[in-house]
């Protein structure tokens, strides 16, 4: 799934995602040919399901 719809599923701002990216605190990504990145439903689904246990 495109980032845009990533965050606004998360209810955060670009600049959130990409300081967790840094950090390691995010969904693994996969990077297109053109550079847009994108998110399985899956691993949004499980790291969706860890913050609530955390």
């Amino acid at each position: 799934m495109p980032l845009n719809v990533v965050l606004e599923e998360l209810g955060i701002t670009r600049a959130s995602w990409y300081r967790w990216r840094n950090r390691g605190q995010c969904p693994k990504t996969h990077r297109l040919p053109n550079g847009h990145l994108r998110v399985r439903r899956s691993d949004l689904d499980a790291f969706k399901a860890d913050l609530e246990v955390a």
